[in-house]
Parts: C-alpha cells; sequence; structure tokens
C-alpha cells in the first residue's frame, strides 16, 4: 500500500494541472485545513464554486438525507427534486425550461447544441455559426474550447470545431458584424473570468441585445462562474438589464456538488425535443437535492444582499490600497467575483499569499483572481487585505 507522500501516487495522474504542493483535507466556511493541521483561509472556493463555504451545515444535512434514500435515477423516470429545483430557477429567472448536465463546459455544450438545432428544425434556417468574443472562456470540450477565444486554450486540438466566429469583447463597432446569414446565436460572459475578470460594458450588452433581438438571434450567456449570487445578484444579466433567450449554469449552483444546467425561454426551449440530447447523471437526485438546498439557503439566509455589503467594503479597501501600491494597476469586478491586475506577475503574488496562509488564483498573467465564499466574514476579509498588503 503506497502512502499518501510517495510520488507514485502522482505519477498515476495525468499531469493535466500544475498543482499548488498543497493537500487539503478538511474545509468548513471559508476555512481549509490541509493534511498536517495546517489552517488556511480560502478564498478561491474551489474557483467560485463553494459560494456558500465548504461543507454548508444547510446543504450537508439535505444532501446527506438525500444519500440515504436514492443516489441515482436514469432521466427515463421523474425525479422530484429535480422537478423542484427547475421550478425554482424559473421562478427566480428570465426562463421558463431547464435541462440538467454535471458541468459548465455540459452546459455550455447543451447552449450551442440548443442553439444550432433551434435555427434548423424551428426556424427552418441554415444558420449554425455563434459568435463569440476574445479573451473568453466556455470550457474545454472540443466544441467549447472551440467556442473560446484563446489560443492557449485551443493549441495542440486542431482542427477546431467549426462554426464560430470570435470579435472583440467590449468594442461597439465590432457589433457591426454580428449579423450574417449564417448566425444562429451569441454567447458571451457578462464578466470574463479566466479572460482577466473584465466586466462587459453596459451600453454594449445592451446594443448586443438589440441587434439580436431585431434579427431572430439567440442572446446566449454565460453565467457559469458568475451566476448563484457570485456578482451580487442571482445573475450577472439582472444587472444589465436584458433578457437572455439561453443561460448556461454551474459551479455554485450545487455548492461542490457537480452540477450544471441550463435555462431557457419557452421559445429557445424548442430546440430541444424528445431524443435530442441527454445526460445521464445529469439532474439526479443527489445533485439537483444540492441545488436545490443551496437557492434555498440564499434565498432564506438574504446572501444577496450581504454579498453588495461585502463587495462594497473589500472593493473599498482594495482600492485604498491601489492608491499606496504602485505595483496594483487595476481593481475591477463585480460582487466577489474581483480581478487585481498586476505590475508583475501574478502567480508570484499568489505563491506569497500562500505562505501567509491564503489561497488566491490568478487570470491571466498579471491577474489576482479572489472569490471568496458569499458567506466571508468582515474579519476574514480584514486578513485578506492585511496579508495582501505584506506581500505587495
Amino acid at each position: 500500500m503506497l502512502s499518501l507522500t510517495d510520488n507514485a501516487w502522482k505519477e498515476a495522474l495525468i499531469p493535466t494541472y500544475n498543482r499548488f504542493p498543497i493537500r487539503l483535507s478538511k474545509g468548513k466556511g471559508t476555512s481549509v485545513w490541509d493534511q498536517d493541521g495546517e489552517h488556511y483561509l480560502d478564498f478561491t472556493s474551489g474557483i467560485a464554486t463553494c459560494n456558500l463555504g465548504h461543507v454548508n451545515e444547510f446543504v450537508k444535512q439535505r444532501v446527506e438525507s438525500q444519500l440515504s434514500e436514492l443516489w441515482h435515477c436514469s432521466n427515463l423516470f421523474e425525479i422530484p427534486s429535480q422537478e423542484q429545483l427547475a421550478q425554482k430557477l424559473v421562478d427566480t429567472t428570465f426562463g421558463n425550461q431547464v435541462f440538467f448536465c454535471n458541468s459548465g463546459a455540459e452546459a455550455n455544450e447543451a447552449a450551442i447544441k440548443l442553439a444550432r438545432s433551434y435555427a434548423q428544425t424551428v426556424k427552418q434556417s441554415n444558420a449554425f455559426e455563434i459568435v463569440t468574443f476574445t479573451s473568453s472562456f466556455h470550457g474545454r470540450t472540443m466544441a467549447t474550447l472551440s467556442a473560446t477565444a484563446q489560443e492557449k486554450i485551443q493549441k495542440g486540438f486542431s482542427p477546431l470545431v467549426s462554426g464560430f466566429r470570435h470579435l472583440p469583447y467590449n468594442d461597439l463597432t465590432a457589433l457591426e458584424q454580428i449579423v450574417s446569414e449564417q448566425t444562429c446565436a451569441v454567447l458571451l460572459e457578462l464578466v470574463q473570468g479566466e479572460g482577466g475578470v473584465i466586466p462587459a460594458d453596459v451600453e454594449w450588452v445592451k446594443a448586443l441585445e438589440a441587434i439580436c433581438k431585431e434579427h431572430g438571434i439567440l442572446l446566449m450567456i454565460d453565467e457559469v462562474q458568475t451566476g448563484i449570487g457570485r456578482t451580487g445578484s442571482l445573475f450577472a444579466y439582472e444587472q444589465y438589464g436584458i433578457r437572455p433567450d439561453v443561460v448556461s449554469v454551474a459551479k455554485g449552483l450545487g455548492n461542490g456538488i457537480p452540477i450544471g444546467a441550463i435555462i431557457a425561454t419557452n421559445e429557445a426551449a424548442k430546440g430541444f425535443r424528445p431524443g435530442a440530447h441527454g445526460s445521464t447523471f445529469g439532474g439526479n437526485p443527489v445533485a439537483t437535492t444540492a441545488g436545490l438546498s443551496t437557492l434555498t439557503y440564499i434565498e432564506e439566509q438574504a446572501v444577496l444582499q450581504q454579498v453588495k455589503v461585502k463587495s462594497d467594503y473589500i472593493f473599498s479597501e482594495l482600492k485604498q490600497l491601489q492608491k499606496e501600491r504602485n505595483i496594483i494597476k487595476d481593481v475591477r469586478g463585480k460582487g466577489l467575483l474581483i480581478g487585481i491586475e498586476l505590475e508583475g506577475n501574478a502567480i508570484d503574488t499568489v505563491l506569497a499569499l500562500q505562505r501567509q496562509h491564503i489561497l488566491t488564483l490568478i487570470a491571466g498573467q498579471h491577474v489576482l483572481r479572489v472569490l471568496p465564499p458569499l458567506t466571508v466574514s468582515t474579519e476574514e476579509i480584514d486578513q485578506f487585505i492585511f496579508c495582501l498588503k505584506s506581500v505587495v
């Protein structure tokens, strides 16, 4: 039997990740502990996944109860928790119908398929092309990495899936190129996470929506990272005053339990019919119980209102620090999705913060990405600011 310290364990894994040498073994709220009992503040939330903190007690109790009853059920049968979660998403969003899957990439795959199917089977059109934007990130499947307008994500996977066209992000002039006979949909993030934590301009988004509505092009919003309260509203699109046709969601929906979904209007949902799409594990009882519990907790505990207060506080502290430290070039984002653009390599700051027992991420070479749980306390924010001051 190999011990946890044997390198053979690492050699058994395909090295698709550059891992930090920290073995986390326990988590609660904003805190995590490694196998040696060392404590860290987790300002990554598992990349915007554990939005209610690690092992949230409310979600935990309901998932444990479901685990004692039924783990898996084919979608050929009715699943009550799936129906309840779908209804809750419909009641709290623009949408009318929901499809469940297992991840953000799968959700965006479903959105891509829905857009093409809607154009070809409902509108009886030959349109198939989906417009995305520079520095976007939509996943790592062949279709979603082809949709992603970043060469580093696409490198080594040619030929890419055809049918995607990339335009400049936040560029009003470029919107003139949206419409063609082949365009069936637009897919965008309202805050680009992997691309550097860059919020979309309201004027640009409104102009984009107007073009889509005028020409019958589906407007699809990728809320895999921004959804479930991360930006201060349940979904970021609410802050732009727009009505999408499709929204993809994952990450925070299950608070760490794998789940993904697309939410669609009745009209857009016509693109799928029985047999057109499916997922063996999508919408299983355990995952949908986690999703339902997560949304219930956010509602009952007024989490969104707290996010707004905490966001104002951490941004004010970071803006003040920017005035004091020339190395900080910009502070941007929405809610508790925060990007801190630095003069040097952001990974150096990530490693320095780890030595201070604070976990953070990068978003490109120069941007420190900060994603605390939505339940983070003011005291924990203060601790992060104190440590950040010491390393920059």
